[in-house]
């Protein structure tokens, strides 16, 4: 049974989920025992279905998301939708609709964005596992900054059916757990897997494409690079900034066609800070816009090549813990995670370490496409040696 008081007064002080459904039960199936938030962007049958807009407050999912029915026809019990971003673009979780969303690990502290909800809810023990989409990294950057596991699967893999998108090419929709067995047996459930590729040569960016990392991450870097044992490098045709850049420029472009419409009939449905960042896509030359999808083609190019069939790439997940979310966020947060959203590969994140504030960070495996099997494999065994999930003060054991 699910202690729903206990539930609600837990999530009070992070504020990770929006909505809860006191009508979920567990059903039987492989996932009979587990409890799961979805992110408000996928669509939850009878739930707020609000993409984190607030002129979609009081949008109701008439059905299940196609990735949701899996889960709940495997068992799994439902309990509600999960804050997030503004239309999934942004970097905080600090919505001006819905709340600010701490991170368990540090009140005040971001969750990371922009399924930040997803994050929080996960290490904060609110929920087994948590929906979060990727656009350019945002299930995995949640996940580093909160400590604990994500999954961006390949490109393709797993439905869009009822997912509000933010970038349709770019978007997935992934997983969140405390562990990578939950994550992959939810993963399982969510796709279908291929036989699993061995993967046989660990890849290294040369000199991290020249982002600037905080000590507590390169640390974190440099001795999962011994562990495993890496024996390759690449460099990508264009800095990371400029490649971040571009799908940010896609991204803006997308929703300011789709969203459209709000700012003629509700314009007070859209932040002001939202609908500034729609102008950069629109206001965008075509030949700039030729440019950008030029970057994105050849850095995708360069990714799948330096995977191959066999390998790894490895990266640190964020170049930095969480920050304040009193602090501005910083510009170089996806350039590492946007690399696998581009190229449409697989990629896990797992905890790596800890700064001196004791906030966890992250390191990220990218597989090749398809090989989401292999990529646990490998993640597995790095797992065993870090060791470094910790449950945050705030957590709470809720059955």
């Amino acid at each position: 049974m699910i202690n729903w008081d206990d539930l609600e007064a837990a999530n009070e002080p992070i504020n990770a989920f929006t909505k809860f459904d006191r009508k979920a039960e567990f059903g039987e199936g492989p996932l009979d025992n587990m409890t799961i938030g979805v992110k408000s962007n996928i669509a939850v049958e009878g739930l707020p279905w609000t993409g984190g807009i607030g002129a979609y407050r009081d949008r109701i999912a008439s059905k299940d998301a196609e990735v949701v029915k899996r889960l709940r026809d495997a068992g799994a019990a439902i309990v509600g939708t999960l804050n997030m971003e503004e239309a999934a673009l942004g970097a905080k979780t600090d919505n001006p609709f819905f709340g600010a969303t701490q991170n368990p690990h540090k009140i005040g502290y971001t969750p990371g964005g922009s399924s930040g909800g997803s994050g929080a809810a996960v290490a904060a023990g609110l929920c087994d596992v948590a929906l979060g989409t990727d656009t350019m990294g945002s299930v995995r950057v949640p996940a580093a900054y909160c400590g604990v596991y994500g999954l961006k699967p390949s490109r393709g893999s797993v439905s869009q059916n009822g997912l509000e998108l933010c970038e349709p090419m770019l978007d997935t929709i992934g997983p969140l757990a405390r562990s990578l067995e939950e994550l992959e047996a939810c993963s399982r459930i969510m796709m279908d897997f291929s036989a699993p590729q061995v993967i046989e040569n660990i890849v290294l960016l040369d000199n991290l494409g020249e982002v600037e990392c905080e000590p507590a991450v390169l640390d974190a870097y440099e001795r999962v690079k011994l562990t495993l044992g890496a024996q390759t490098a690449f460099s990508l045709p264009y800095p990371l900034t400029r490649v971040r850049f571009a799908g940010f420029i896609l991204s803006s472009l997308a929703l300011a066609n789709s969203l459209s419409s709000i700012i003629k009939k509700n314009p007070d449905g859209l932040s002001d800070h939202l609908k500034h960042l729609m102008t950069y896509g629109p206001k965008r030359l075509a030949v700039d816009l030729a440019e950008d999808r030029n970057i994105l083609e050849r850095v995708k190019e360069a990714l799948v090549s330096a995977v191959g069939e066999h390998g790894a790439i490895l990266l640190p997940t964020t170049p930095q813990a969480a920050f304040s979310h009193d602090d501005i966020a910083p510009a170089n947060q996806a350039d590492f995670t946007c690399l696998a959203s581009i190229a449409g590969l697989p990629a896990i994140t797992i905890p790596a370490g800890w700064n001196d504030a004791g906030l966890p960070v992250g390191v990220q495996l990218i597989g090749a496409a398809g090989n989401e099997a292999g990529l646990f494999g490998l993640a597995r065994k790095l797992d065993e040696k870090l060791d470094a999930y910790r449950r945050p003060e705030t957590f709470l054991e809720i059955s």
